[in-house]
């Protein structure tokens, strides 16, 4: 199944303390570049960070969530606060790769009714046999032939990810700053500017940095930006 979108998706990378936009970029809301290459947001997501000189604290919706942007995180000692997607169900109120225990040193999957099975060299764990009158099918798969897991290669990053979001400090740290993001975006699109200029990526892409540019200036100035005589400061 697939979904088509016309237009273009702005990504912004912000600091949530002052509202400033500290880069941006812009892309085919379809997730194909220019050149015809895939794009997705957790690529660009990272593409934004590129220049920060020292570690921050990541804060994203969960369309930036992929597992490799986790682990790139990691990698350069950023901090991860970008929120998980939350896991889905086969069946209505039944288990997710959540409830299926993962040793991922061991490469086995334990399922809800304890039953473990080895994680295949292609990342799944088969247990069709042993869902054969299993009590907890019905909340497990609606599979005639009985459950697949599939595990991802950065799933032991995933669900450390969506642990850490289920502590009220991780959330309230997440709802703390949300709301100053939501303002510069405001602030982007306001007096008719969801829609874009210009065809094609590049001049749209140059329209959104003037346009982030000059939400700057003005928030800057709202700040209190002034020039001491010597060089511009923040009073």
């Amino acid at each position: 199944m697939s979904r088509r979108q016309d237009g273009f998706k702005a990504h912004l990378a912000i600091e949530p303390d002052t509202g400033l936009i500290t880069d941006c970029a812009l892309t085919k809301a379809s997730g194909v570049s220019a050149g015809g290459q895939s794009v997705s947001e957790p690529s660009v997501g990272l593409a934004l960070l590129d220049g920060e000189a020292d570690p921050v604290t990541v804060l994203g919706d969960s369309a930036y969530g992929s597992g490799q942007l986790r682990a790139e995180l990691g990698a350069r000692g950023h901090t991860d606060r970008v929120k998980p997607a939350p896991t889905r169900s086969a069946t209505p109120g039944g288990f997710t790769v959540d409830d299926f225990a993962v040793d991922h040193a061991a490469g086995t999957a334990t399922c809800p009714n304890g039953v473990t099975k080895r994680i295949s060299r292609t990342g799944v764990a088969t247990f069709k046999t042993a869902c054969t009158g299993c009590p907890l099918r019905q909340r497990c798969t609606r599979g005639r032939t009985g459950k697949s897991l599939k595990i991802r290669p950065h799933d032991a990053l995933q669900r450390a990810a969506r642990q850490a979001a289920r502590d009220p400090n991780w959330m309230a740290e997440y709802r703390q700053h949300r709301p100053m993001v939501e303002r510069s975006i405001a602030w982007l699109v306001r007096g008719g500017n969801r829609r874009v200029r210009y065809r094609g990526v590049t001049k749209n892409d140059h329209w959104l940095h003037h346009r982030a540019a000059a939400i700057n200036l003005r928030r800057l100035i709202t700040l209190g930006l002034d020039h001491n005589g010597t060089t511009w400061a923040l009073s």
